[in-house]
């Protein structure tokens, strides 16, 4: 059932209870295990890494403060069974590990998009988080967090994005290092306009390392328009 906000206009909630919004859209997930979806996505404001080929720069400032119960209200309202939260970096904001258990909660089918920079482990288990291992061409592989990989499991992705070949041969070493077939599901994406995907495919049928190709169905649906 459809949480009803107990706060009014009058009465708003403490700072603490909230979180910066971008945007709240429904749209086909274009990634992932749940691509092709009709999926709501919630998109954080803010994020702490810069990677040079970032899609969602709009995200990084500005925003609109949203109460928690209002947030999940209007997810609730679209009668979508999946639902997204992304960004920025969502985990940015402390309190989204609180929207995440309340979409739970209200029986969704909730999915978290992070840059694997920050800690993982508190995310509610009824999540599956999306991890983005960041390859050298992101200009952010420092910021990886090698910690989250012991706590995913087989309800969780791992994806790089990949923008070269020194990229690629970077993954394979990442993927061997740290048995990751073994632990998740691992998705290769090239970066748009910098790796065909043609290329990428021939490098993943001729290398045979349990991996899964996807490129991203939004883009070849609507380009990099804002709210899809």
């Amino acid at each position: 059932m459809p949480l009803q906000s107990t706060l009014t206009m009058s009465t708003p909630a403490p700072l603490g209870e909230r979180l910066r919004i971008t945007e709240i859209f429904r749209s086909l997930q274009g990634e992932a295990r749940a691509v092709g979806w009709p999926t709501v996505f919630v998109r954080l404001t803010g994020c702490p890494l810069r990677c040079t080929w970032c899609d969602t720069e709009y995200s990084f400032h500005g925003g609109e403060w949203r109460d928690i119960d209002d947030i999940v209200a209007e997810v609730v309202r679209h009668k979508t069974r999946h639902v997204c939260v992304t960004g920025g970096e969502p985990l940015a904001q402390k309190r989204c590990l609180d929207l995440l258990r309340r979409l739970c909660d209200a029986g969704l089918d909730v999915s978290l998009e992070t840059s694997g920079a920050l800690d993982v482990s508190q995310v509610d288990a009824r999540v599956s988080r999306v991890v983005d291992v960041k390859a050298p061409g992101s200009g952010e592989s420092a910021r990886n967090r090698w910690a989250n990989f012991d706590v995913l499991g087989a309800h969780d992705q791992i994806k790089f994005v990949l923008a070269d070949r020194a990229d690629y041969d970077w993954a394979l070493d990442v993927l061997d290092r740290h048995a990751l077939t073994a632990r998740s599901e691992v998705l290769f994406s090239p970066v748009a306009g910098k790796l065909a995907a043609r290329d990428l495919a021939d490098w993943i049928l001729a290398d045979g390392r349990g991996v899964r190709m996807q490129v991203q169905l939004h883009k070849l649906l609507w380009g990099n328009e804002p709210g899809k």
